[in-house]
């Protein structure tokens, strides 16, 4: 919602931007002082004193990552809101297999010492990520005999020999699918996802991602900023009395226009598709077998605990200014699919014992049932359990398309930045 108003403020559009809570971000805030996360999770008193200082908290309620070439980065240098936030490089990706977490081979030096191969599975694995980065969708040289939109991604794993455990590590560590449904489909989305992961990787060098200072509490904030600056106005704390609907649209919040929101806000109107378990866990110690690394992710793909999607973990730590000296947070997520989430969430858990607090929550994904053409009420989806932007970019990009009639086009908004401020100002 904070990037739809920034985008559309940007785009001439006047732009009122409201919101319950008393900080930015809904649904994925950074909380802080710490004593509110313990406030927010009903657990019995306050930190203790080893925690160190609340205010050197800032707990993001939705762990995600940045990928470095990815859709949310483009949006934030498209819009400059990157002048407001600062960004660090997270150290290391890891995959778990057998009970163990690897390091995700970053470079080809690492893909030749990584235990997760043996030696002719290297090779295999080295020639399928050549072709894939040559591999271009409009050149149909690069194709090899595959057609990107018939040929299954399965055929494209068994032309290059791959076995399972490598399958598993591409599809889950690199193309981030949360699910191996992937398998059977055209293979041209899962090529783009593995170039966009080794490009990303290539910006930076230990890893595809990128995490903001203070939490990613700060991207709502900055495009909130954005808003302002192109004359749209914020109100926090601001409870929503009533949608007003006539003739069967969006008349206002007791102002008219259109109206964009998450799916709280409007709950006949959405329905629900699932729910996500999330366990924030503060630790003081960094998570075993990954070089002591002060931030790293690590991918349970579902296969190795029996499950149809995987888990997430995300790790960060004072080095980004969201914990305490020494203290680190690490948040597992996972899609709920039985009647016990804590029973299934317990593989990443069992990763970074001891655990110091947990807080355990679980929510409801909700999808919109309208598609808002009538009533002009664009809804939200509910952040999935992934752990980086691109689905949650896809969502901006249905619901601008939805209300505006045309693409998100980066290189217009370019343009229109042009118009406003005139080209000396870009220099």
């Amino acid at each position: 919602e904070c990037i739809l108003s920034g985008i559309m403020s940007v785009n001439g559009k006047k732009v009122l931007h409201m919101d319950r809570n008393s900080y930015y971000g809904g649904e994925s805030a950074s909380i802080t002082p710490l004593e509110d996360l313990y406030k927010r999770f009903n657990l019995p008193g306050t930190p203790p004193e080893s925690m160190g200082r609340g205010r050197d908290w800032n707990v993001d309620l939705i762990p995600k990552f940045l990928m470095a070439n990815g859709q949310l980065v483009k949006m934030l240098l498209y819009t400059e809101v990157t002048r407001y936030l600062d960004f660090k490089v997270i150290e290391g990706s890891f995959v778990y297999k057998g009970g163990k977490i690897y390091k995700v081979p970053s470079t080809e030096a690492e893909a030749l010492a990584s235990s997760l191969m043996g030696l002719f599975e290297k090779r295999r694995f080295r020639k399928f990520l050549v072709y894939v980065a040559n591999f271009d969708e409009n050149d149909p040289r690069t194709f090899e005999g595959v057609d990107p939109k018939k040929t299954t991604m399965r055929d494209v794993y068994k032309k290059f020999d791959l076995g399972q455990d490598v399958i598993d590590f591409t599809g889950h560590a690199l193309a981030l699918y949360r699910t191996d449904d992937y398998l059977d489909q055209p293979c041209q989305e899962t090529i783009n996802r593995i170039k966009l992961y080794s490009e990303s990787l290539a910006r930076y060098g230990k890893s595809p991602y990128l995490y903001p200072l203070y939490g990613l509490g700060e991207l709502p904030q900055g495009f909130a900023r954005l808003s302002a600056i192109y004359g749209g106005t914020y109100m926090l704390n601001k409870p929503i009395e009533e949608i007003v609907i006539e003739n069967g649209k969006v008349v206002g919040v007791k102002s008219e226009g259109e109206l964009i929101c998450d799916p709280s806000y409007v709950s006949d109107r959405v329905t629900k598709v699932g729910q996500v378990i999330r366990v924030i866990c503060i630790l003081s110690h960094p998570i075993k077998n990954t070089n002591d690394a002060n931030s790293c992710q690590i991918i349970i793909p579902q296969n190795q605990v029996n499950r149809k999607s995987d888990i997430y973990v995300c790790m960060i730590s004072s080095a980004h200014n969201v914990a305490a000296q020494g203290k680190y947070i690490a948040i597992a997520s996972t899609t709920v699919e039985t009647a016990d989430p804590e029973k299934e969430i317990k593989p990443a858990l069992d990763l970074l014992e001891p655990i110091e607090q947990k807080f355990v929550s679980i929510s409801d994904l909700f999808a919109p049932t309208d598609l808002g053409t009538e009533s002009q009420i664009f809804i939200s989806r509910t952040y999935d359990a992934t752990t980086h932007f691109e689905t949650t970019c896809d969502d901006i990009k249905d619901i601008y398309k939805r209300m505006m009639g045309s693409e998100f086009d980066f290189e217009e908004m370019k343009r229109k930045k042009n118009d406003i401020y005139g080209e000396e100002e870009q220099q």
